[in-house]
């Protein structure tokens, strides 16, 4: 199998996991939320605060399960950047303004809005993000509505979010650095990518080295899920397994992406999402939401997010930086804008690295699962009434409406 072909089949299958596995993180996330507000909300509360190895179970999850999560989403970048969807880039341009005008703009709202509260300043960076797994999961719901471009760019957008979300994490929300334990950090991270440079193709030593790349990361104050990233941007992506004579070159990445897609679509997501969206609504009133800070990241993922990547996107097209998705209509486009308001994972897990205390990061929930279902609903209305409609047809419609 060429290079090409290769790429191909491995982002047609992550679409396809991604958006099965959506599914599963939207029914993990619902069941996390009835339980807790149940009878079993205790119970509920106790199991995520047990104790094991000396972390209790919610911390396992989100520093030791993300991490691949992590893992995955590393992969996916390097192997789009290398051979994929954003390989030229021609490719990258539309991608990578409308993901920053994405998440500039809800930045600015959430800091507009909370203005004048300044400890919460440290949630600016919540509402910035896309939930890839949730947004594909709930577009793969309208079929054949949805031209393959738009599934390309919606695809390439948040994985370039994702990347900009995890410099975000390096830069703002580290703790208090542990020079002994970055040091270890800094010697695992070398040898990964002398092994690679090297020409090291087995698996087993990058595994075995990141997992004392993590241990160290855990304790030096860098947030150990980005041990992942080091680690995957490690991993040598080979020869895509294109044949060479009668023998063919493995791919370590293509084989590792491979192996995780579906245990982090269909397990590993939905147990963070079970975990964390388990928001209380006893005591909540109207009150809760329109404080600053719920407010902020609202209004940050329904309205930053969809008018960011839309003024940059219309701005890419109308200067010709970039072309506009093939077959797609205003409308279809716009509906997949405003699906990436869907923040789930990525708000929620940079929401629980902003605030540590209780009740910041009860609203933070709150407001991350608001912000996200109104873009799921507007979203989803979007698509309803556009039907099927062709590029082509949406541009014969708008020249009947008359021009005053």
């Amino acid at each position: 199998m060429s290079i090409v072909a290769r790429s191909r089949a491995a982002f047609r299958d992550f679409v396809q996991a991604e958006s099965a596995g959506g599914l599963v993180l939207i029914a993990a996330a619902a069941l996390g939320f009835i339980i807790a507000n149940s009878a079993w909300s205790e119970d509920y509360t106790h199991i995520l605060h047990t104790k094991v190895g000396g972390l209790d179970v919610l911390h396992w999850i989100n520093d030791g399960l993300m991490a691949l999560f992590f893992l995955l989403v590393g992969l996916e970048i390097k192997r789009e950047m290398i051979e994929g969807q954003l390989n030229t880039w021609s490719k990258r341009i539309l991608p990578c303004v409308a993901a920053v005008g994405g998440m500039i703009a809800p930045a600015i709202i959430f800091m507009i809005v909370n203005y004048d509260v300044p400890e919460d300043w440290r949630g600016w960076a919540i509402p910035t993000a896309t939930d890839i797994a949730f947004a594909l999961g709930v577009l793969s719901l309208f079929g054949n509505r949805v031209v393959n471009s738009l599934k390309v760019f919606l695809t390439s957008l948040a994985i370039i979010d994702d990347l900009l979300a995890i410099l975000i994490i390096a830069l703002f929300y580290s703790g208090d650095l542990s020079l002994p334990f970055l040091g270890a950090a800094a010697g695992a991270a070398a040898i990964l990518f002398l092994m690679n440079w090297f020409g090291v193709m087995r698996v087993w030593p990058y595994l075995i080295v990141g997992a004392a790349l993590w241990a160290a990361m855990l304790f030096s104050g860098i947030h150990a899920t980005l041990a992942g990233v080091i680690l995957a941007l490690a991993i040598p992506i080979g020869g895509g397994h294109e044949a060479v004579g009668t023998k063919e070159v493995p791919s370590p990445l293509h084989d590792m992406e491979h192996a995780l897609e579906r245990w982090v679509a269909f397990l590993i997501v939905p147990i963070f999402g079970m975990a964390n969206a388990g928001v209380s609504l006893a005591g909540v009133g109207i009150g809760h939401l329109i404080e600053p800070l719920a407010l902020g990241i609202i209004l940050g993922l329904f309205i930053g997010k969809q008018g960011g990547i839309m003024l940059t996107v219309w701005v890419a097209v109308k200067t010709g930086l970039a072309a506009w998705p093939e077959g797609a209509t205003w409308r279809q486009t716009y509906g997949v804008a405003v699906f990436c308001g869907i923040g789930f994972t990525m708000s929620l897990f940079i929401g629980l690295l902003a605030f540590p205390d209780v009740e910041r990061e009860e609203i933070t929930k709150l407001a991350v699962l608001v912000g996200s279902l109104l873009s799921v609903a507007f979203g989803s209305l979007i698509f309803m009434t556009a039907g099927s409609q062709t590029l082509a047809e949406e541009q014969k419609e708008d020249s009947r409406v008359p021009r005053y």
